[in-house]
């Protein structure tokens, strides 16, 4: 008994006509005796999905990491670092002013930096990474002034008072109003040698960017009390400078060049940042490729389950030959049903990795709170909280690269279905 389908074919049917996506259709529905390859459709279907679902996750979450590390990295750290040559940088304030002319430059920051020892009252002590700049300049860096958890700025304006990060200040047991003390290792030189430099100051400020490594690590003393305490009266270290456009440091550096008016040495953030960001882009790149490999097997799976379905069918493609079906049409009914599979897979895993990326955050904390234990700790991966960021472009990718392996996995069982002549296809069972 045939299936009642295939009783009339028209002679002349147009590609991807009614008939032919009728009967496309009608294969694609599970009866009793075809469960085992509804079965493996069914497998098909839920491995593409997984597959675009994953290959989007992964790759938006792994630009928002980056994304979020540039911002936080750019922020407190100035996207070109001019440093002296031929003699101190005692013209900093004038430097300063030419470089915030130059078209493109956000802001010019002078800089004293210094290493210390840092302690609190109960004699814990850490390194710490002390960096003097004027009060304007730090109003200036939102991403510091903008997130004081506790404390103001009043103290630092006075400059009387440093601000610290909020992982220091958690180490040491300090708050705002404690005194911090501080142990620079070059400091007075006396008759039995350099006795280091001990001095205490009063927390004015406690900051939180988000990134482990400067909340545990930074310190933000006034430029002239920095001057001071490192023995640089009158002198910086470096400027940095802060552009609207950081990926475009190449145009902007023989400017920069040009307004310091004399011999500097300047270092941009890639140059700063190259193992770093090349390591992301290498694992985003690898990410790619091994979850792709999903997809594929999930293709794999729809050329098993047609030649299977091609198979059953044999006596069906017969009869819609002799009625008159071309193999063309044979071809496209059965590639019709295999990429049924992989066009509606591919948005369901579209959907589902949309879903995900919108509440990534909110599914961090609830299998946080499910296990009892902190999933993506901050400690380890410098970020607070898990981010996503859809990219466009990387997402046409994945839907494209998912519905051509899903076509391309069409192509031989229906290639092989159109090739039987009606003959062979009645001893094809």
């Amino acid at each position: 008994m045939t299936d009642p389908d295939a009783a009339i074919a028209p002679a002349a049917a147009r590609p991807f006509s009614t008939f032919e996506r009728m009967v496309a259709w009608r294969y694609l529905r599970s009866r009793r005796k075809e469960a085992f390859i509804s079965v493996i459709a069914g497998f098909s279907f839920v491995g593409i999905m997984l597959g675009v679902a994953t290959l989007i996750i992964v790759m938006a979450v792994m630009n928002g990491f980056r994304g979020e590390l540039i911002t936080r990295i750019l922020g407190i750290n100035g996207h070109m670092v001019v440093q002296p040559i031929d003699r101190p940088l005692d013209d900093y304030a004038a430097l300063a002013t030419r470089f915030k002319a130059v078209d493109g430059v956000l802001n010019a920051i002078p800089m004293v930096e210094g290493q210390t020892l840092a302690s609190g009252v109960g004699g814990a002590g850490t390194g710490a990474l002390v960096r003097g700049v004027r009060v304007e300049d730090l109003q200036s860096m939102k991403i510091v002034s903008d997130n004081i958890r506790t404390g103001d700025l009043v103290g630092f304006t006075a400059g009387e008072g440093v601000l610290v990060g909020s992982r220091m200040a958690q180490s040491l047991g300090l708050g705002a109003g404690d005194l911090i003390t501080l142990v620079a290792p070059e400091g007075d030189v006396t008759p039995f040698g350099v006795n280091p430099r001990v001095k205490a100051y009063p927390i004015s400020g406690i900051f939180e960017v988000g990134m482990s490594e400067y909340d545990a690590s930074i310190i933000y003393m006034p430029l002239e009390e920095a001057q001071l305490y490192f023995n640089a009266e009158g002198l910086v270290q470096s400027i940095e400078l802060f552009v609207d456009r950081p990926d475009d440091i190449d145009r902007l550096r023989p400017l920069v060049e040009a307004a310091a008016e004399r011999q500097v040495f300047i270092t941009d953030w890639r140059q700063r940042n190259q193992t770093f960001f090349s390591a992301l882009q290498v694992e985003r790149n690898v990410m790619f490729m091994i979850l792709t490999l999903i997809i594929l097997v999930a293709a794999l799976n729809i050329i098993s389950g047609l030649i299977m379905l091609v198979k059953d069918k044999g006596r069906d493609i017969a009869i819609l030959r002799t009625m008159g079906a071309t193999s063309g049409s044979v071809m496209r009914i059965f590639f019709m049903t295999g990429a049924a599979i992989g066009v509606t897979g591919t948005i369901a895993g579209f959907l589902l990795g949309v879903v995900v990326c919108l509440n990534v955050e909110s599914i961090r904390q609830f299998f946080s709170w499910l296990s009892g234990t902190t999933l993506f700790n901050p400690e380890l991966y410098f970020l607070s909280q898990l981010p996503a960021d859809m990219d466009s472009g990387e997402t046409i990718v994945v839907l494209v690269v998912a519905l051509v392996l899903s076509f391309i996995a069409t192509l031989i069982p229906s290639w092989r279905a159109s090739r039987l002549d009606p003959v062979q296809a009645l001893r094809y069972e």
